[in-house]
């Protein structure tokens, strides 16, 4: 890192799909880009993604003219109407060029027979607008990415500090300095300065017992700029997928359901005819509804051991499987041991996706000068209450390359080092470290661990209440409280990865506390987030965003407004 002095840089936290993307717009914009990841670049969560994005192509409307209006008003609708609808409309027009433009890089997308890239139908859409490649689809984004990066790596335009931990943003009065961040190997703290720092590390899935997210999902990311100032909006809306495989909950791509698979209970029958807010689409409904009403089933008995329901793609033949979904095929086998050709795979719904994350603008600005985020660490808000499926790659590719851009002009400006700032940070963050590593409490953090995911999986799930909500608050304080009290067994300095994880476990229990924060205040229900104390949307209240605030450790909660420039209030309805 010996030209991390010299400007104009940006430090990007996050090799993912959005970092990637932020990086390579950061290079083109004549920008020096530093990439800060726990992991190598391919192996982010951004390679799990399977089933494939979404945007306005046309290439499968059958005769129909799609449009990026109507991929918008599709979102915005599927996000039960909390979509801030600039933001929305924006990533929609925008991402047909950024699609084009990585198809261009070499993403080896499906092709119909004319050579177009294909598209399969997604839940909540009037078209089938979801391009995919098989159901590998990040796996190819994410390589064609980094791809690229590397080219501009060899120019000396991008950098990879790969396993090297970022713990703090350098924020003082709503100015940023850049990060502290310590070598997973040798772990030696560095205060690593810059105008500009763009958050880009995913999602807090793993603060759930089951979940799709790989383990590095822990929202420790999104803490980052909570601690440095910057406020979460919409944390309570937490998507559950409906079809992970049961006993593993890995993810059971929607494409499998886009392809033409039916999901039955044990009688054999389709149970998501039953449900009125399904009947229609069937398992083309929103992921929320058909996670609820997957739910509701098993609930009633109908389900297996009390426990899963299946997915059944026989009647695809083994040839489109094997031509579509060859990942899922091969997961099902692998870890399940049926294949999919001759047996339904066994689902349950677990949790997928966060839609509310850092709170930023339609061009990825917090309110803390020269700190962006983007990617689902951020809440531009363009899921809403609830994210479609295929438009979380979009929105990674999308406001990426926005946040690399603008960051990028940002790092042009006037360079406002504060020496004595930097230095106490990386004094504080150095010692607390130390702290953290020599801690010798009688409390584990693996009790803790446990004992958060369970509170949250149990409490905050996808049926919700008050006096459940109320306790799950009670129970994270307590952790909160109980976490400064743990002692590690590893005193080891170098891939300590106890030490890792008790650093990110702080982040989760805050992150945590956010989430529920926002559960217990909106009484309505909307999107991902149902109350059963209060079973309908209320608009008149709660058409609005919660906005949570850290306070020095004493979180805040208020509110904002959603963006409603496109769709008209008689609109507002399914």
């Amino acid at each position: 890192m010996e030209n991390e002095k010299l400007l104009p840089q940006v430090i990007i936290i996050g090799g993912g799909l959005t970092g990637l993307r932020a990086a390579l717009e950061a290079a083109k914009s004549g920008v020096k880009a530093f990439v800060f990841s726990k992991v190598h670049p391919l192996r982010s969560h951004s390679v799990a993604a399977q089933g494939g994005v979404n945007v306005a192509l046309g290439n499968n409307a059958e005769g129909r003219e799609d449009s990026w209006e109507l991929h918008t008003r599709d979102t915005i609708k599927g996000g039960d109407f909390l979509n801030d609808q600039d933001a929305t409309a924006l990533m929609c027009k925008e991402g047909i060029e950024r699609i084009i433009e990585i198809e261009h890089w070499g993403c080896p997308f499906s092709r119909t027979e004319e050579g177009r890239i294909a598209q399969r139908p997604f839940g909540g859409g009037t078209f089938p607008r979801t391009a995919y490649a098989a159901d590998r689809t990040g796996h190819a984004l994410l390589n064609t990415l980094y791809e690229q990066c590397i080219r501009l790596k060899s120019e000396g335009l991008i950098t990879f500090h790969d396993e090297w931990h970022v713990v703090s943003v350098i924020a003082s009065d709503a100015i940023c300095y850049g990060v502290i961040a310590y070598n997973l190997k040798t772990r030696e703290v560095r205060a690593v300065i810059s105008n500009a720092v763009i958050i880009a590390t995913g999602g807090a899935g793993r603060i759930y017992r089951n979940s799709t997210n790989a383990l590095i999902n822990t929202g420790m990311g999104m803490s980052l700029g909570y601690l440095a100032g910057a406020p979460l909006k919409d944390m309570e809306f937490i998507q559950f997928h409906p079809t992970t495989l049961y006993g593993s909950n890995i993810l059971i791509s929607e494409g499998s359901r886009g392809e033409g698979g039916f999901l039955i209970n044990k009688y054999g029958k389709r149970y998501l005819a039953e449900y009125p807010d399904s009947a229609k689409a069937m398992e083309m409904a929103p992921r929320d509804i058909i996670a609820r009403n997957t739910v509701r089933e098993i609930q009633k008995g109908n389900g297996f051991d009390n426990s899963y329901v299946l997915l059944d793609l026989r009647h695809l033949g083994g040839e489109k499987i094997e031509e579509r979904l060859p990942g899922i095929r091969e997961l099902s086998i692998k870890f399940a041991g049926i294949d999919p050709i001759e047996n339904p795979i066994p689902v349950q719904p677990g949790q997928h996706y966060t839609m509310g994350g850092i709170d930023v603008n339609i061009n990825t600005e917090t309110n803390i000068k020269g700190l962006y985020a983007a990617g689902e660490a951020a809440c531009v808000s363009v899921h809403g209450a609830n994210r479609l499926g295929g438009n979380s790659l979009l929105e990674t590719i999308v406001f990426g390359a926005i946040a690399g851009r603008n960051a990028s002009e940002y790092a042009k400006g006037d360079y406002h080092l504060n020496e004595s700032i930097v230095k106490e940070h990386e004094e504080k963050e150095t010692e607390r470290l130390s702290k953290i590593l020599s801690s010798n409490g009688e409390k584990t953090q693996w009790d803790i661990w446990n004992a958060l995911q369970a509170t949250v999986m149990e409490k905050v799930g996808i049926f919700r209440e008050k006096n459940k909500l109320k306790e799950a608050l009670e129970n994270i304080r307590g952790l909160i409280n109980t976490y400064k009290d743990i002692g590690l067994t590893d005193k080891g300095r170098s891939m300590n990865m106890e030490l890792y994880w008790a650093v990110e476990l702080h982040g989760s229990l805050l992150i945590s506390e956010a989430l529920v924060m926002g559960a217990l205040s909106r009484e309505e229900s909307r999107g991902s987030h149902f109350r059963e104390d209060f079973p309908q949307r209320d608009d008149e209240n709660f058409l609005k965003h919660t906005i949570v605030s850290y306070n020095n450790g004493s979180p805040a909660l208020g509110y904002k407004d959603v963006d409603t420039s496109i769709m008209k209030p008689e609109e507002r309805k399914y």
